[in-house]
């Protein structure tokens, strides 16, 4: 049976196994498989099973869906494809030994999670930093300036879609910012979709209006 591998910064989130033929993709919590990020639209994409090959469809998304690094709208995906929505990394293999019954998909891997379990809901690689405070995104200009954004997750999407929206990570090292669409700086300069490390009392700029600097309180 073949299965997907959901991954966030190269830190495996979850798997499950393609028990239905039609499983949905998307950040609203009645998708099959739920990822909270609002890079992602909230039914983004949907896989069938169908003439024993396994397609990837995107439905109309606003960020697009990618196989291999290219937009899709629809691909028949191969054994070690990797699909990419957002900031969420899926790797697809086409036989799997996860076991299922009564037409739901279970995991039996440490870490791995049933249906519709969101991405948010996933360890933050507890023990891996030593925090010196907590790390949040101190808004300093902006609808909600004032207020604190905390880091707690291990992927935190900030901006609004469709004028500007980045992402923040959290790694091993450290916390890191990457572009997902429009307009971000970080000190005054351009921000792409490589993430970029954090430094205590670092800038970052949303499409001209909202800043938020990273600290920790």
């Amino acid at each position: 049976m073949p299965k997907m591998i959901i991954s966030i910064d190269g830190a495996v989130i979850g798997q499950l196994a393609l028990a239905k033929d039609r499983t949905t993709l998307g950040r609203r919590a009645y998708n099959d498989i739920v990822i909270d990020n609002l890079a992602v639209s909230g039914e983004h994409a949907v896989v069938h099973m169908r003439d024993g090959q396994v397609e990837i469809e995107d439905l109309n998304s606003t960020n697009g869906t990618y196989v291999n690094a290219l937009v899709v709208q629809k691909q028949v995906l191969k054994d070690n494809d990797i699909v990419e929505l957002g900031g969420c990394r899926i790797k697809f293999r086409a036989d799997s030994h996860l076991a299922v019954g009564g037409g739901t998909a279970h995991t039996d891997a440490p870490g791995d999670f049933a249906d519709s379990i969101p991405l948010s809901s996933a360890p933050t690689e507890a023990g891996a930093l030593v925090e010196l405070g907590v790390p949040v995104l101190r808004v300093l200009a902006g609808v909600n300036k004032g207020e604190d954004v905390p880091l707690q997750k291990v992927v935190t999407t900030i901006g609004k879609p469709g004028v500007a929206v980045a992402v923040v990570t959290r790694r091993r090292q450290g916390y890191v910012a990457a572009s997902v669409m429009g307009g971000v700086t970080l000190n005054g300069t351009p921000l792409g979709t490589e993430a970029v490390g954090l430094q205590e009392r670092d800038v970052l700029e949303l499409g001209g209006a909202t800043r938020m600097q990273f600290m920790r309180v």
